[in-house]
């Protein structure tokens, strides 16, 4: 897939490494603020293994707090620019915001990752006109009330019908299918039991013929059904990974980028070995 000037080879799956320049996300919230610890991160996320970093100013968290739109470019900007002007990676903006997609853009970002799938006004209009992947997520609700009850008939048929519907909005809007990735929304308006029905029927996301991003990195899909805090979790979050992988993910975002990487390297061997 091409991301601006670079592409990544997404036929073995990739890493994608969590940078939250956020004082309040739910796993890492505050570790990442300052700008010199931010880029410390992201070269340890890049050396062990990641073809990508997300940023992201804005929490998503169940129960997040809004932020205002000059905030969150004051948080992300400076931090994409540098990114790009100091490393060769693809640099991801984890945003909702139609002028946070712009901007992130011109600042050098080549992937515009929406919790929303470009239901926000202008977004859809913004991505287009960025011209760079875009990746879209389910969610039901907003991140304030999305875990209060959520309910489905068929979780993993009510989200590849969403996601099949926001590829037909993008692709109205002048974006082409090679330019689309999809993210199931772990997490995102999804009980304990919706949560690993959808991994259990990932597969059928390839259905869409695009590439599949799985993020389940520290969740409390894995939390809540281990009873592990969040520091705890690094079990959870590689086997799902693995499952994912197993299932035809092709982008893994996480926060534990190298021992992920050592899970998909084996995963994929093994996926490769049953085709013989």
């Amino acid at each position: 897939m091409q991301f601006k000037n670079k592409f990544i080879d997404l036929s073995v799956p990739k890493i994608m490494g969590i940078l939250n320049v956020t004082p309040d996300s739910f796993s890492d919230g505050g570790h990442f603020k300052n700008f010199d610890q931010a880029m410390y991160h992201t070269e340890s996320m890049l050396t062990e293994g990641a073809a990508f970093i997300d940023v992201g100013g804005e929490s998503t968290r169940p129960g997040a707090v809004d932020v205002d739109l000059q905030q969150e470019l004051d948080r992300v900007l400076p931090i994409i620019a540098a990114i790009t002007e100091r490393f060769d990676t693809v640099v991801s903006i984890d945003t909702s915001k139609a002028q946070v997609m712009t901007a992130a853009v011109a600042a050098g970002a080549a992937l515009i990752n929406d919790v929303r799938a470009l239901q926000e006004k202008g977004a859809l209009q913004a991505a287009a006109e960025a011209n760079v992947p875009v990746c879209l997520m389910h969610m039901q609700g907003q991140p304030r009330v999305m875990q209060e009850n959520p309910e489905y008939e068929n979780v993993t048929d009510e989200v590849i019908n969403f996601l099949q519907q926001r590829m037909i909005e993008c692709e109205k809007a002048g974006m082409t299918k090679d330019q689309l990735i999809i993210d199931p929304g772990f997490g995102f308006g999804k009980s304990l039991q919706h949560n690993y029905q959808l991994l259990a029927n990932l597969d059928k996301l390839s259905s869409l013929a695009v590439p599949i991003l799985s993020g389940t990195s520290r969740k409390s899909m894995i939390g809540n059904l281990l009873g592990r805090n969040i520091d705890e979790r690094l079990a959870g979050s590689i086997v799902t990974a693995s499952l994912a992988t197993l299932s035809g993910a092709k982008i893994l975002r996480v926060h534990d980028v190298k021992e992920t990487v050592d899970a998909v390297k084996i995963t994929t061997l093994v996926k490769d070995y049953r085709k013989l």
